[in-house]
């Protein structure tokens, strides 16, 4: 099977930032949501958009106060540039349209959730009309993003990946784009239940995914490494 892999310090480098990246996304989020006091932050209620927002306002039906809200910010801006940076190292685009679509999807992802970062969904965006840029993030990243689990479970041999990590990566797309569906359901409809909750579930898979693939992939590089060291010493 051919892999789509690049080899070398820079193939290395790139699945550790698609591991990096959501981890430090996450913890981001955890620091700027503990940052929440009048009102609380709930996780399954409030946008999740709304831990970016700088100023103290009401926005889509919810007050936010988010004293930290450049962490996030800065946290999402840091995922979509290493997640672009950590794709086009990885993936050798010379080998197919497997790796030339997964970067496409990666710098889909990458450039959606920076937008995120710095275009906030706020009151005065909305009347501006910047917040379409916002929106177009938001939506591209986890439409992309889903995607890309889609395709790296089904490329999962050229990734040298087992059957049990391509279909985890597969069902994670797919449980991803049911929560977008649902979410944009809830919104649309006017039901807004839980909104938090179905966002995070359309969000989630996809950094699960970047996670799960990096942390493979860096220890199947590093393994790489050391068999090329040991070989080397041997031919000696």
């Amino acid at each position: 099977m051919t892999s789509i892999l690049r080899t070398g310090p820079a193939a290395r480098l790139g699945a550790l930032l698609l591991l990096v990246g959501p981890l430090v996304s996450w913890a981001a989020e955890l620091v700027t949501a503990a940052a929440w006091t009048s009102p609380r932050y709930a996780p399954l209620y409030n946008w999740v958009s709304h831990l970016g927002l700088p100023e103290r306002e009401t926005a889509f039906g919810q007050t936010a106060d988010s004293p930290l809200a450049w962490v996030m910010n800065t946290g999402w801006v840091f995922y979509g540039a290493v997640l672009i940076l950590g794709a086009v190292l990885l993936l050798d685009q010379r080998k197919g349209w497997r790796p030339i679509v997964l970067t496409a999807l990666a710098v889909l992802s990458g450039v959606g959730v920076s937008l995120v970062g710095l275009v906030h969904g706020s009151t005065e965006n909305l009347a501006n009309g910047l917040a379409v840029f916002h929106f177009l993030g938001a939506q591209s990243v986890i439409v992309s993003g889903n995607v890309f689990a889609l395709v790296a479970g089904v490329s999962a041999r050229h990734l040298g990946l087992d059957r049990s990590r391509g279909r985890l990566l597969i069902t994670l797309g797919v449980l991803g784009l049911i929560g977008f569906v649902l979410f944009m359901v809830d919104v649309r409809a006017g039901i807004e239940w839980n909104i938090g909750l179905f966002e995070r579930w359309a969000i989630y898979p996809i950094m699960v995914g970047h996670a799960l693939l990096g942390a493979t992939l860096s220890t199947r590089q590093a393994v790489r490494v050391v068999d090329a060291h040991d070989g080397a010493v041997l031919a000696r």
